[in-house]
């Protein structure tokens, strides 16, 4: 698409042009999903007690949570090529709502696992929120764009550690049991879910030109995802993304059993300790695009990929440091001072892959962001281990991240892809 259709600001207070509610609500729909994503998570020190889950249980939930979305990411990546973002999301937030709903039925840890696995589909919608502000802005915002969106979006999965205790404190308080009130509080966040696809079907489109179907955005795309998976930048991006946001979501899935068993603090208490890693995205996710976008401005793409590899290494750093904190204080804030680098790896990362392959982008954001996934998966079989404890497996993914830096000097870009930037730059000033 013509990049003088696209918008070229970012006005927070505009719902009336199609890519700002686009934007909104793309961020909107995607921080709902983590609700129906990790709502469990806050909530495991008590289905743990009333399942009888032991640790390698917990850690095979963990995983499934994050496996299935490894494959929904690809697939749905593939679909916005085909079908536009709008009727894509519509439909994952609708289908993804009924087993976020349907994981009360749990009665033992086999059913369990099942409906975890299911609502990790829900993870794709992250695909969807890059595609479609991807479609939205113009390059040389559309790094901040794309932070923005899905910092605001991760959001949700600080926010959700807070809330679900909440929610579930206040149907106890009304005088339901435990049994009842967990299972009602994942009630609500699947009913969220489904009110949110019927309304992003009415209030989005899928261009700024309108629907997919019926202007010329759609093209003929046969091979494309063929040709983005041949691509090496694509695969390195895909490595970085598992460091990064693969590193965001084990934190997320763990960080209330982390200091529920090492620091003893209560289920509400040790919700709102790990809710301010994920409400680091805020700022923190838009910070990476934001200062990509800069880098870019300066010194092209390549400068958008050196953030890259400097964040992610700095990251590894962190979590190495975090990994060594006895003390409650500076346990938390040293994986604040970590998640500030997963966040704006997270942002950075987004923010080189509009340019990769325009002719293929829903399948470039599916395959990098599949990539986070099977971060979060690998990294669940540490926290799985019986001879590891929690400590031991983050020191050891600090490690593993501060080397997958080295990727970064795989993602180069020609001469020819270059000018993309400066094309962005000469509409924006007139030049």
């Amino acid at each position: 698409m013509n990049v003088r259709n696209k918008a070229i600001a970012i006005d927070l207070f505009d719902f009336h042009t199609i890519p700002m509610r686009a934007f909104h609500m793309t961020w909107l729909a995607f921080f709902l999903c983590f609700f129906g994503w990790f709502g469990l998570a806050p909530l495991l020190p008590v289905i743990r007690d009333e399942l009888h889950l032991t640790k390698e249980q917990i850690g095979n939930s963990a995983i499934a949570a994050v496996a299935i979305t490894v494959l929904a990411r690809m697939l749905i990546g593939w679909l916005c090529d085909r079908i536009g973002p709008r009727r894509a999301y519509t439909w994952l937030l609708i289908l993804g709502s009924l087993p976020v709903m349907g994981v009360g039925l749990s009665h033992n840890f086999t059913t369990f696992l099942v409906f975890r696995l299911a609502i990790g589909a829900i993870g794709a919608s992250f695909v969807i929120t890059q595609f479609h502000t991807s479609t939205m802005f113009a390059p040389d915002i559309v790094g901040t764009a794309n932070a923005t969106a899905a910092g605001w979006g991760n959001l949700g999965g600080g926010v959700t550690q807070m809330a679900m205790p909440l929610l579930f404190g206040a149907f106890l308080s009304a005088g339901l049991s435990a049994w009842w009130s967990w299972r009602l509080a994942m009630a609500v966040a699947g009913l969220a879910l489904l009110v949110t696809g019927i309304a992003y079907y009415f209030l989005t489109e899928d261009t700024p030109e309108g629907d997919f179907r019926k202007t010329e955005a759609k093209s003929h795309v046969s091979g494309a995802f063929a040709e983005a998976a041949r691509d090496p930048r694509v695969w390195a991006l895909a490595l970085l993304y598992g460091a990064s946001f693969g590193m965001e979501l084990t934190i997320d899935n763990f960080a209330a059993l982390y200091y529920t068993d090492y620091f003893h603090l209560s289920l509400k208490l040790a919700g709102v300790v790990a809710s301010t890693f994920g409400m680091m995205n805020l700022f923190a996710r838009a910070l990476g695009g934001i200062v990509s976008d800069r880098a870019n401005r300066r010194w092209g793409l390549r400068g958008r990929v050196l953030l890259l590899g400097c964040t992610i290494l700095c990251e590894g750093l962190a979590m190495m440091l975090f990994s060594q904190m006895r003390w409650l204080p500076l346990a938390i804030g040293s994986m604040m001072f970590t998640g500030l680098f997963v966040k704006m790896s997270n942002g950075a990362n987004y923010a080189i892959v509009p340019f990769v392959n325009q002719r293929a982008l829903g399948a470039v954001a599916g395959i990098v962001g599949a990539g986070g996934n099977a971060g979060a998966v690998l990294a669940g079989f540490l926290f799985k281990t019986p001879r590891l404890s929690y400590p031991q497996a983050f020191l050891i993914l600090g490690v593993l991240i501060a080397a997958c830096s080295v990727a970064a000097l795989a993602v180069r870009f020609s001469e020819q892809e270059e000018p993309e930037g400066v094309l962005a730059r000469e509409f924006v000033t007139g030049d």
